[in-house]
């Protein structure tokens, strides 16, 4: 009997302290892991793709820097063959950035952050397709930094940018859309 009751306090008392959580991590927190996991696995892609062609020495050429940029795209999308739209940004996480976002664009710097991305001519999401070269018409404005504070940092080999109400991962060499959010811009 007394081990019966042990074995009760055990797994009604103890078990469930077990499976919670650990101390500091929020849903949201294991959400936003996931996303840097994700990018960090696009990265070693990137860097892999990177040493398979050769590498751009220091030049004024545009014509040698859109070859390169050209080369290293034609490898990264054969690498992600397959690739769709959400593999970096899950639902979850797309919910997660739309949350962020919303927050920022209610804040104090939400007229300014407007104001910005009006500034720039608009596009709709329909010109926009994972592994495809970035909108060569459309000008490489810089995201809002009061936009970026509540995003998190990304490696140097990739950026965010806005196109329309899209948020855009581009890699910055390749010149790629490596994945977006459709309508996380309210």
């Amino acid at each position: 009997m007394r081990g019966r009751v042990h074995l009760f306090l055990f797994l009604f008392l103890f078990l469930p302290c077990l499976a919670q959580q650990p101390v500091g991590l929020t849903p949201d927190s294991l959400v936003l892991k996931d996303f840097s996991r994700r990018v960090a696995d696009y990265v070693k892609l990137h860097k892999a793709a990177q040493s398979e062609i050769h590498a751009l020495k220091p030049t004024g050429s545009q014509e040698a820097i859109k070859r390169h940029e050209h080369q290293l795209a034609e490898r990264i999308r054969a690498d992600r063959q397959g690739a769709t739209q959400g593999n970096l940004f899950t639902t979850e996480i797309a919910q997660e950035f739309r949350r962020l976002i919303g927050i920022t664009m209610q804040g104090p710097q939400a007229a300014r952050i407007r104001q910005s991305l009006q500034s720039v001519a608009p596009v709709g999401s329909q010109a926009i397709r994972i592994d495809s070269t970035y909108p060569a018409g459309l000008p490489l404005q810089s995201t809002p930094a009061s936009l970026l504070l509540n995003l998190p940092p990304l490696p140097p080999e990739i950026e965010y940018r806005v196109m329309g109400h899209a948020l855009v991962l581009r890699d910055v060499d390749a010149n790629l859309v490596v994945d977006f959010i459709p309508n996380a811009i309210p």
